[in-house]
């Protein structure tokens, strides 16, 4: 199962990369759907994601007393370099890495999908996701708390998608693409607009 998702995580990280290439110097200080961070953080933050081992992943949180803020803020600095250029082409060195922290590979797969979108939506920058890294990512964040809380963001609640199989849980409805759900799921309440259901403002209420 790891193998086969290498190559999906390299394809999206391939097309976030294309999809700003063209990107100029002051669109890259917008800012992103994750609170106090421009897009071009985002991206500082995903090339880390690719370039910490195990064990520079613990040494890290080791040096900053557990502090996992402290830790993700650490590694965006050190993967930001000096420029938005630089910044493109530290993510462009990593696309095929398959280097990773102490995380699941569909790990790193759900975070490209969510980042990616932390990053597209605020440029006005839309991407036909493959409905087979939809489901699995959706599948994913629906049975796990690990990095990001999900699975009890959405307890309680039935989420069914609308453009594809997924669905999960039991109690009030919440439907919608299955985008929409992944980044609902993941506490992205701007998302939530595009969903329906009695279960959409108690899910909002979580995000």
């Amino acid at each position: 199962m790891t193998e086969d998702l290498w190559p999906l995580v390299h394809a999206e990280r391939a097309a976030l990369a294309d999809d700003l290439s063209r990107l100029d110097d002051q669109r890259w200080g917008t800012p992103s759907l994750c609170s106090g961070l421009t897009v071009r953080e985002v991206l500082a933050h995903l090339t880390a994601s690719a370039s910490l081992t195990p064990v520079r992943w613990l040494a890290g949180v080791i040096r900053c007393r557990f502090d996992f803020d402290k830790q993700v803020a650490l590694q965006i600095a050190r993967h930001l370099g000096d420029s938005p250029g630089d910044t493109f082409a530290r993510f462009r060195g990593v696309l095929t890495s398959r280097t990773k922290p102490p995380l699941p590979v569909i790990a790193l797969l759900g975070e490209t999908v969510v980042h990616g979108e932390d990053i597209r939506r605020p440029l006005g920058v839309s991407r036909a996701y493959p409905p087979e890294v939809l489901a699995r990512v959706a599948g994913y964040y629906a049975g796990t708390d690990l990095v990001v809380v999900a699975k009890g963001r959405i307890n309680g609640l039935r989420l069914v998608a609308t453009d594809g199989a997924f669905t999960s849980g039991d109690g009030p409805l919440v439907s919608g693409s299955t985008l929409a759900l992944i980044m609902a799921m993941t506490g992205r309440g701007a998302y939530c607009d595009e969903l329906d259901g009695d279960g959409v403002a108690l899910l909002r209420g979580r995000c």
